[in-house]
């Protein structure tokens, strides 16, 4: 497994410990508060991290998203099976009615397993091919790019938690 896996798989690894932490004890109302009209709150947040990576990951190892293994189902929203939050209303974040954290650390974990999975399967040669879509980017910025993506929201669910326990 080439050195930039073994980092890519530690930095994935870390957000499946941290999410589950994160949401642990948090009521129904905590998880969807907003502290703001137009913020996201922690429970369409840690639907989105869940939803970014797998969106973006299933790609790279040409495998099916998790999301449509039953999960999507268990969801159940308003905005459909194809969603990932990426383009969405306030009003759509608003109305997002889950406040059960197992059902987000439940998909989570499912995405990581898969996440794992590819990354396990990934050579050098691999990291440096092109993502087919509009962005054209290696596979490896991708990697980077949801890594991003996925930690700054851990790190709003943090600041949210913190304002709420504080607050």
């Amino acid at each position: 497994m080439s050195a930039a896996v073994v980092i890519l798989r530690d930095r994935f690894e870390r957000v499946a410990d941290d999410l589950p932490a994160a949401l642990e004890g948090l009521t129904a109302e905590q998880l969807l508060w907003q502290p703001a009209p137009a913020a996201n709150h922690i429970a369409w947040l840690a639907w989105h991290i869940g939803r970014c990576e797998d969106a973006q990951i299933a790609p790279i190892g040409a495998v099916p998203q998790v999301y449509q293994d039953g999960w999507a189902k268990r969801f159940a929203l308003p905005s459909g099976p194809s969603a990932t939050g990426y383009g969405q209303s306030i009003e759509q974040v608003r109305a997002f009615p889950l406040t059960d954290p197992s059902l987000f650390t439940g998909y989570y974990a499912a995405v990581h397993a898969a996440t794992q999975r590819v990354l396990d399967g990934l050579s050098d040669d691999d990291l440096s091919s092109t993502v087919e879509d509009s962005y054209r980017v290696t596979v490896a910025v991708r990697l980077v790019s949801i890594v991003n993506d996925i930690t700054q929201h851990l790190g709003q669910i943090g600041y949210l938690r913190g304002l709420i326990e504080k607050g």
